[in-house]
């Protein structure tokens, strides 16, 4: 059995909820507190194992690749000045296996994983969303490695979501729990309206997938926004082979929108050794401030 060395991170997307902050850069660079989004991605993926990591980009991502290679000037800077916690920050995500290709044309995240075909050849291999940071003792790319070990399955990692938002995210069909948090899946339902949808099993942004994913993608239809959908392709893939669904019992941080951008943000804020005293008295202010303005209206 071939082992998970390979990952893929599709960062090709234009990123338009965050315009016009994104116009002119990668969404995948906008920082939580002082770490971009996507050095989380790679971080989960080097702690998980991973040997070699694709990032698939587009237009205005150069900055994502510049932010994974040496700069000279700024690491003699931080050096010769002393700063020696400084420099161990810029340098210790230097010299990774990473690899880049460009998704030319936006035409869906099926067919940014398509892009990966060359580089994973015939082995099983992980896809990272950038907009899911995943919180757990055991990171979940991990755990969907372990599974493949036991399965040698493809295995899609799950949440429960609320009903009101299924039509946000692919939805999984579970059959049977066949270990705690790990199910069969009879079919997978991209998007699907409340009042359709088969459960609210949601898929988020870690799949192992097997190597046979990319004939399939080959041949896909554009599904839901007119675009080549990965859950589709899954969904073939499961009619031929069998597809687990992990259930994610760890804490999942969704930056994908502004809200849960800055959730994500004030949350990892207040654990910062830097400025998580400051930020919290700031927040205990802002609820006593908002006390008083609401005192008012009322007395008003």
């Amino acid at each position: 059995m071939k082992k998970v060395k390979k990952a893929v991170i599709p960062a090709a997307g234009l990123g338009t909820r965050f315009l016009p902050a994104t116009k002119a850069m990668a969404k995948e660079m906008l920082p939580i507190v002082d770490k971009p989004t996507i050095q989380f991605i790679v971080e989960e993926a080097r702690e998980a194992g991973i040997e070699d990591i694709l990032i698939v980009t587009g237009k205005a991502k150069r900055p994502i690749e510049d932010h994974f290679d040496s700069n000279f000037a700024l690491e003699m800077n931080l050096k010769e000045k002393g700063k020696d916690d400084l420099f161990k920050l810029v340098t210790e995500i230097t010299g990774l296996n990473l690899h880049f290709i460009r998704q030319s044309h936006p035409l869906g995240l099926g067919h940014a994983v398509l892009q990966a075909k060359s580089f994973v050849g015939n082995e099983p291999f992980i896809v990272m969303l950038g907009d899911d940071l995943m919180e757990d003792k055991v990171p979940l790319t991990k755990q969907l490695m372990d599974n493949y070990e036991k399965n040698h399955s493809a295995t899609i990692a799950v949440i429960d979501v609320p009903e009101k938002d299924v039509s946000k995210y692919g939805i999984i069909n579970p059959g049977e729990e066949i270990e705690e948090n790990l199910f069969n899946v009879i079919d997978f339902v991209e998007k699907p309206k409340i009042n359709e949808s088969p459960s609210n099993m949601a898929i988020i942004g870690r799949y192992l997938l097997t190597p046979e994913i990319f004939s399939i993608l080959e041949n896909q239809k554009p599904g839901a926004g007119n675009e080549i959908q990965l859950t589709d392709a899954i969904n073939t893939l499961n009619k031929t082979q069998r597809v687990f669904a992990k259930r994610f019992t760890g804490t999942r941080y969704d930056v994908g929108d502004k809200y849960g951008y800055m959730k994500t943000s004030i949350e990892y804020g207040l654990r910062h050794p830097q400025i998580k005293d400051d930020l919290k008295q700031l927040i205990l202010d802002l609820g006593d401030e908002i006390r008083k303005q609401k005192k008012k209206v009322k007395e008003y």
